[in-house]
């Protein structure tokens, strides 16, 4: 059961107050080629509260929303503290998104201030200021914390649902005691670990899993330095005695596929989420590793809530269990609980500390869609007598590729009208047993190479096709739906 949550708090706070017992320990390594960056408890709070009193100091206060377009760098994990330190909503987004993606996402969050790097990429739409010295933040007096209600706003993140567009969803500063549930239900944390993720400082899994866990349980994170290629990461993880390491399951895939043998001696274990781990990679891992991967179930709108772990690991065949303290129901087309062993909808209650506030939808306050006091996940379980769930897809059409949940509708609107393109329809295909990539199948007379340069002016890269399918006619209904499944099984009969 988890500690009532103390209040007034501060989500910046917590994640740096294990720290304070250790304050010259690293915290954070940046691995580099030939040397590694080392931050100490003590220099990243400093870093933190510096970054807070900074964004004070250029006329921000608490409550008012900063677009963050920054790189695979320290100062992204200080710009989000700092913000959330000074009670300032920070909004992440990748970095690889285009001029037209963020002009998108502007309307919805209605962003104060952006806090940018150099060449970043920057929306059209801005009301505030754009500050790109992040030196000159940091190097300000410290910044007391912003105390206040736990369940009020600290950070925006963005997910792509079924309608095809971005959502901007909320979440409250209680949001990082909910992850506590993963410290034993999912990662076996323990304050002596170094904690290496494979993922780059931006992206949310990285942040969460890689940074600010280890933080708050006094542990050391180990990120890769940007650009590091996955040949590398066998050697980082033992010059560095990585004891967990942390990843999508394509990246366990390319570790496996090298010729050296994976001589791991300090890893206790390895992580994966993201897209489902296939049980090949798994079991390839475990003979070349003696470790095993513990995977995990989750989503933006609650970080991850099934899984399995050292203390319980998932049986063969399922996700695992769910989380200690974490509240998970299956549901039926009314909502109710279905049996044993039946399929239905995997939904969470309203009153998980890790649930987002809401959609914001360019509203001030988020609204969460509930079906008696019930959130719907999307995903269709079933539930295992002795509790383990077990996935059976979703009931819309997200696409997963590289860690990366994306719905098709997203890609398509970047090509819909497009000189040529009388239809057009985003899907998925398996290059390799368990690797799929994704496709754009399309008619008409366009070019498979000016709708390559169309998807990367208008689409970030891991939204961008990998191969352009021509078909005659894409397989729509009588009413002149498009029928997925039907163009599911056309790619997935081509050569």
């Amino acid at each position: 059961m988890q500690a009532p949550i103390p209040s007034p708090f501060n989500l910046a706070r917590d994640v740096l107050a294990a720290g304070h017992a250790t304050p010259d320990k690293v915290a954070l390594a940046v691995l580099g080629p030939a040397r590694a960056e080392r931050w100490s408890f003590s220099r990243l709070e400093a870093a933190v509260r510096g970054m807070a009193s900074g964004l004070l100091s250029q006329g921000l206060q608490p409550g008012d929303r900063l677009l963050l377009r920054l790189g695979n760098t320290p100062e992204f994990p200080v710009a989000f503290l700092g913000a959330i330190a000074a009670g300032i909503i920070p909004v992440p987004t990748a970095e690889a998104l285009t001029e037209s993606e963020l002009d998108r996402m502007v309307p919805v969050i209605k962003p104060d201030a952006i806090l940018a790097a150099q060449g970043a990429s920057l929306p059209r739409l801005r009301n505030g200021p754009v500050l790109s010295d992040l030196a000159g933040l940091i190097d300000h007096p410290p910044a007391e914390y912003q105390q206040g209600d736990p369940d009020r706003l600290a950070y925006i993140v963005f997910t792509s649902g079924s309608s095809g567009r971005p959502k901007a969803v909320g979440h409250a500063h209680r949001a990082i005691r909910a992850r506590r549930m993963m410290w034993h239900g999912w990662y076996g944390l323990r304050p002596d670990d170094r904690v290496l993720h494979a993922g780059a400082f931006n992206w949310t899994f990285t942040l969460g899993t890689g940074l600010l866990d280890p933080w708050s349980i006094g542990a050391t994170a180990l990120i890769p330095a940007s650009g590091t290629s996955p040949e590398t990461l066998p050697l980082l993880l033992k010059r560095h005695d990585a004891t967990i390491f942390a990843a999508v399951p394509g990246v366990f895939r390319k570790l496996l596929s090298g010729d050296r043998p994976l001589h791991l001696p300090k890893l206790r274990h390895g992580l994966s989420a993201g897209e489902k781990l296939p049980d090949a990679i798994r079991a390839a891992w475990t003979a070349a590793t003696g470790t095993a991967i513990h995977e995990a179930l989750g989503m933006s709108e609650c970080s991850t809530f099934i899984s399995g772990s050292p203390a319980r690991p998932a049986p063969p065949g399922t996700l695992g269990f769910a989380q200690p303290g974490r509240r998970l129901g299956v549901l039926d087309a009314d909502h109710k609980p279905v049996t044993t062993g039946e399929i239905g909808t995997l939904a969470i209650h309203r009153s998980d500390p890790g649930l987002t506030l809401g959609y914001l939808e360019g509203a001030a306050t988020p609204m969460l869609p509930l079906a008696d006091d019930w959130f719907l996940s999307g995903d269709l379980v079933a539930q295992t007598p002795e509790g383990a769930f077990t996935y059976h897809g979703r009931r819309d059409d997200l696409l997963t590729t590289g860690g990366f949940r994306i719905s098709p509708l997203e890609i398509e609107s970047a090509f819909q009208g497009a000189p040529g393109v009388a239809d057009c329809a985003a899907g998925a295909v398996a290059v390799k047993a368990d690797t799929e990539v994704l496709v754009l199948a399309y008619s008409g007379a366009a070019d498979a190479s000016a709708l390559r340069a169309l998807a990367e002016t208008h689409l970030a890269r891991y939204k961008q096709p990998r191969r352009y399918i021509h078909l005659d006619a894409l397989p729509r209904s009588a009413n002149g739906k498009l029928d997925r499944r039907a163009l599911a099984r056309i790619l997935k009969d081509l050569p």
